[in-house]
């Protein structure tokens, strides 16, 4: 794997199947694929590879595309030649599938773009967490996902070698800008009285708290906030706030963050910093299924 200190979470296949499913749906409605059960012989089989067509891929999502051939044709063989987390380039050979010729026609098109999307955020998450190698800072998703497919990107970002941030609504208590605002209809102290209450209601989650100036990185950190996010911060608030917390709190940069900054806010010295561009804009690698008919 690109980052072996990386936490991968498993494939949630219950969630992934349903996907898989409904994209099968989408393709082949009530009627199924009026081209290839016209053209393609019923007895017809056929080889195939997956191949990388771009450079410097990191490949993430081939069990997927697996399932999605197995799901459309049970009989087909698929034989994978790399593993999801392995840097690939222009030509390589990722996985041959062999067997009747219509489940191959009838699945590559889904089974690609499931391959390509994950791949695609896989690579993005190697780039960035690259850009951080030499500090002790690491790089974490976002919610910022495709509806549906946060497991699915979540794991792409982690075989990429990035981290990933909280799962959903649930597992965290994040306290964000429009909560402190909320809470400070109350009147002064609004992320004192949010992080006491959080506390209460949930102190077997860490809590976190969203900062958009100096005071409010003190008050979180003198209400006992575990994470601060310093939000849209400049270089030079970001390293005031890592001198002010002095490690008393783990501290998270968010907000502007590009590739080109991410080695600049490394030697800040935050412990984190959270990139929605992981999941929520990246380029769909470049793969192909080429077919070759055998009988």
């Amino acid at each position: 794997m690109t980052n072996s200190e990386t936490e991968i979470p498993a494939i949630d296949w219950g969630r992934t199947d349903l996907l898989i499913e409904l994209a099968l749906s989408e393709d082949l409605d009530t009627t199924g694929d009026v081209t290839t059960n016209s053209v393609v012989p019923e007895n017809a089989t056929a080889e195939a590879v997956l191949l990388c067509k771009e450079p410097g891929m990191v490949l993430a999502g081939l069990p997927v595309a697996e399932r999605v051939f197995k799901l459309v044709e049970p009989r087909l063989e698929f034989k994978a030649i790399r593993e999801d987390g392995d840097h690939c380039e222009y030509g390589d050979v990722l996985a041959e599938i062999h067997g009747p010729a219509r489940g191959l026609l009838i699945a590559e098109r889904t089974a690609l773009n499931f391959l390509q999307r994950l791949s695609g955020v896989a690579t993005t998450s190697a780039k960035y967490a690259a850009a951080l190698k030499g500090t002790k800072t690491l790089v974490l998703d976002t919610r910022k996902t495709t509806p549906g497919y946060r497991n699915l990107e979540k794991y792409a970002v982690a075989v990429g070698g990035a981290t990933n941030h909280r799962i959903g609504l649930y597992d965290r208590v994040m306290i964000k800008d429009n909560h402190r605002e909320m809470a400070a209809m109350e009147g002064p102290g609004g992320i004192t009285r949010s992080v006491e209450r959080a506390r209460q209601a949930h102190p077997e989650l860490e809590i976190e708290v969203e900062a958009d100036t100096l005071d409010e990185v003190r008050e979180a950190l003198e209400a006992g906030a575990d994470h601060i996010m310093l939000d849209n911060m400049s270089d030079e608030m970001m390293a005031e706030a890592v001198k002010l917390v002095n490690g008393r709190a783990k501290l998270e940069a968010s907000g502007g963050i590009t590739l080109e900054r991410l080695p600049r806010i490394g030697k800040i010295g935050v412990d984190f910093v959270s990139a929605g561009a992981l999941t929520h804009s990246v380029k769909a690698a470049d793969i192909s299924l080429d077919i070759k008919v055998s009988k």
